[in-house]
């Protein structure tokens, strides 16, 4: 709050477009977070079908449980194979969207940082602690 007669050098107006582009940052930066908790997920999720796809190979039975919903269902160990290598080509796939909606986001989280510190400067901290 500032007082009468004295009047702060580093007290900026804030214009409306300014505070479009701080809360647009802030969407951004929260949704990157949620990216970077998605990726990570999709890539356990593609490390895990690997692992099963290595398991699968070293069974020995034709028939062997598979998780369908809540349920374990013997399903033969071929069908099973192309199951999970579906699953894994999928989970890329969606990884691979995500990692470029993620540098996309960095890219114009970037742009909007030139702009708000070029304003602003040090009266407006943008950085993660």
């Amino acid at each position: 709050m500032q007082q009468q007669g004295k009047s702060s050098g580093s007290e900026m107006e804030v214009t409306w477009e300014d505070q479009q582009n701080i809360n647009t940052f802030s969407r951004f930066n929260n949704r990157l977070h949620e990216l970077v908790d998605e990726i990570k997920f999709a890539k356990e999720k593609c490390d895990n079908l690997e692992d099963a796809g290595n398991e699968l190979i070293l069974a020995d039975e034709e028939m062997v449980r598979f998780q369908i919903g809540e349920v374990f269902a013997h399903v033969p160990k071929d069908e099973v194979e192309t199951r999970i290598e579906e699953m894994k080509e999928a989970t890329i796939k969606s990884l691979e969207k995500l990692e470029q909606e993620k540098e996309s986001l960095v890219l114009q989280m970037a742009e909007l940082k030139k702009v708000l510190y070029a304003k602003f400067k040090d009266s407006i901290n943008l950085e993660e602690d």
